[in-house]
């Protein structure tokens, strides 16, 4: 799957504001079958501090649904952390995983059913947009091409002249 612009702001975040040293997309575990039909959205690993960033995307900008109403919503994204933790607790063994939910619309009646899940850093709604600006301020200072598209067109948008 092609990966999608919400997603490589979701690493621009985890390379530039939590020293990711590697950020990967639409990561599928290895083996195949149905078991690698469970992509991970982004994952970042900082190296230096042996964390591991597990993150699921959403970018719908009309606000968060997926399937049939809030509860098919909550059910997917908890099964979707579920597969998170199995890929960390199988995989990442030598590092400390956060485990991330990344949308910029939410509704408040799912973001109350959101936040029962246990273990998942919201980054939804105003969190997102603080996240992002502190990206934009980024590049606002920085000219160079940081091998991130998302970033990229933000250090475009920072640095335009009306002259």
């Amino acid at each position: 799957m092609a990966t999608e612009m919400g997603e490589y702001l979701v690493g621009a975040y985890l390379k530039f504001e939590l020293a990711c040293g590697v950020v990967d997309y639409n990561a599928r575990p290895p083996g195949g079958g149905l078991q690698g039909l469970g992509e991970l959205d982004v994952i970042g690993f900082d190296f230096a501090n042996r964390r591991a960033y597990l993150c699921e995307v959403t970018t719908h900008l009309d606000g968060l649904l997926i399937g049939k109403g809030a509860g098919a919503t909550i059910d997917k994204i908890a099964a979707k952390h579920r597969r998170q933790r199995v890929y960390a607790e199988q995989r990442l063994n030598d590092f400390s995983p956060r485990y991330m939910f990344w949308s910029p619309v939410v509704r408040s009646g799912i973001v109350e059913l959101l936040k029962k899940i246990d273990g998942l850093e919201l980054f939804i709604n105003g969190t997102y947009k603080e996240a992002i600006d502190r990206l934009r301020a980024r590049a606002k200072r920085t000219t160079s091409d940081p091998n991130n598209p998302a970033f990229r067109v933000l250090q475009i948008l920072e640095h335009m002249r009306a002259t």
